[in-house]
């Protein structure tokens, strides 16, 4: 394993140019353009309940974890999150991905295997390209995040970090959360972005962490955010 977080490049499409120039003329129809401000406060908190099962009618154990989200050292990245919860985008997807001793990483709501997902609203760049509008880009699916890796914050037990392509500036809705039997992953600090921390139910992460899983990485039976649910 190379050490970092991706996500699997998809075919990127291109929208026609006419198709752009006819939206241009069609003002307040643009994606983008009544989009909300970023979350104002300086933390909030998204609760995620989790099984682990076949499926979740057959679970008969829920583990629950309260992500603190923080939205001062990267308020994109924390805006992003807390808005994909607001729209239930997290409910019944998979945590796809997970490594012992490592992370645990979900959040494809658009595939729910690792090769999707995006960011919740236009943050300015598109496949990693800063772009001025969201016509531009042409498609909600390309949206992704400005990295905010140099925020002083660390891979440490139990914090929360966004997954991304190999390249800048491609974080959309995937993150990964550390377990707290590590020490520190020194090798991802400055190049993905952490944004928040578990403050209550780390240890379930940690025994999420170690389930059997294939080749892959990926867990032979699923393990499911049944609800992410934001708060203040």
């Amino acid at each position: 394993m190379d050490g970092m977080l991706s996500v699997s490049r998809r075919s990127k499409s291109i929208c026609m140019i006419g198709l752009l120039l006819l939206m241009a003329w069609l003002p307040g129809c643009l994606e983008g353009e009544s989009d909300p401000p970023l979350y104002d406060g300086e933390t909030s908190t998204v609760t995620m309940e989790i099984v682990h099962a076949e499926s979740t009618t057959d679970a008969s154990l829920i583990y629950t974890i309260v992500i603190e989200l923080y939205h001062t050292q990267a308020p994109i990245h924390a805006d992003n999150l807390r808005k994909h919860a607001q729209a239930g985008m997290y409910d019944n997807v998979t945590f796809h991905r997970i490594i012992d001793d490592f992370m645990i990483q979900g959040g494809d709501f658009e595939n729910n295997d690792g090769t999707g997902g995006y960011a919740a609203q236009w943050y300015g760049y598109c496949d990693g390209e800063a772009m001025d509008s969201a016509a531009e880009c042409g498609s909600q699916t390309l949206y992704t995040l400005p990295d905010e890796a140099d925020n002083g914050l660390r891979h440490l037990p139990c914090m929360v970090s966004m997954a991304k392509t190999g390249q800048p500036n491609t974080g959309g809705s995937q993150f990964f959360i550390m377990p707290d039997d590590i020490s520190e992953h020194t090798w991802l600090n400055g190049a993905h972005t952490v944004f928040g921390q578990v403050i209550s139910g780390c240890e379930h992460v940690t025994t999420l962490s170690e389930v059997e899983t294939d080749n892959y990485d990926r867990p032979i039976i699923p393990v499911t955010i049944i609800s992410a649910t934001v708060s203040a």
